[in-house]
């Protein structure tokens, strides 16, 4: 009995991972059930909606867009063609202030290297007294014989006679003895400080301040006089002040 129920427990055995396996199975085809209706859905939802869009919406905005495209390209590019001149435009102004800036540092940066002589101030040194051949040679320029031709002679020499650096004085506060120095006083003047007119003598000037005192007096005939005045002790009067004061009725005598 033992050795028939081996058997049996045996084939039972081996019948168990049977099932095992085909229990493995059943999930892989329960998965593959289940991706086979989610296969089924893609295919039925794409074409309910492609259909829909594509043929309803697709006529009706083309022309639409293609109408409404072109005026709004026609009034775009007036708008932008000015903005791009204006735009450009600082950036010309801002180009041109740059250079005027490297201008004016360029110009204030001077330097010793800059400098440079007029055109013309500096000639080649004539070089002189080398041989016959050349207008500048043998005597130089010089002549021959004489005081020129032997030495050089300062610009200041005047042929031996006293020169004019010696003769003209060398002190300060020189005064030439025999020159008379006048004080002067016009007759506008004499019109201001004498407003009565009247007899005018040098110390009457004096007193008014008009000119300093133990000094010969000048009458000149600046300025305009219509007082009546009588000039009395005045050392010099000119010419046009003694026709002015006669012709207001004065007089003159000259001391």
């Amino acid at each position: 009995m033992a050795d028939e129920k081996k058997p049996a427990d045996k084939a039972e055995a081996t019948k168990k991972p049977v099932t095992k396996t085909a229990a493995a199975k059943k999930p892989a085809a329960s998965k593959a059930a289940a991706e086979k209706p989610a296969a089924k859905k893609a295919p039925a939802k794409a074409p309910a909606k492609a259909p829909a869009k594509a043929p309803a919406k697709a006529p009706a905005k083309a022309p639409a867009k293609a109408a409404a495209s072109k005026p709004a390209a026609a009034k775009k590019a007036p708008a932008k063609a000015p903005a791009s001149k204006t735009a450009d435009k600082p950036a010309a102004k801002k180009a041109a202030d740059a250079k005027a800036e490297e201008a004016t540092e360029k110009v204030s940066t001077l330097k010793m290297h800059h400098l440079r002589p007029a055109e013309g101030a500096h000639k080649r040194k004539f070089r002189i007294g080398r041989g016959e051949a050349g207008r500048r040679g043998k005597t130089a320029g010089r002549g021959t014989k004489g005081t020129g031709a032997r030495y050089q002679v300062s610009e200041r020499f005047e042929g031996g006679q006293t020169p004019i650096h010696m003769r003209i004085p060398k002190l300060r506060g020189f005064r030439a003895p025999f020159k008379i120095y006048y004080q002067v006083v016009n007759v506008s003047q004499i019109a201001e400080l004498f407003p009565k007119g009247g007899k005018i003598t040098k110390a009457d000037l004096v007193e008014a301040g008009a000119v300093r005192k133990n000094q010969p007096v000048k009458v000149l005939g600046e300025g305009e006089i219509s007082v009546k005045v009588n000039i009395v002790d005045a050392e010099k009067v000119s010419q046009s002040a003694k026709t002015k004061i006669e012709a207001a009725g004065g007089s003159v005598n000259e001391g």
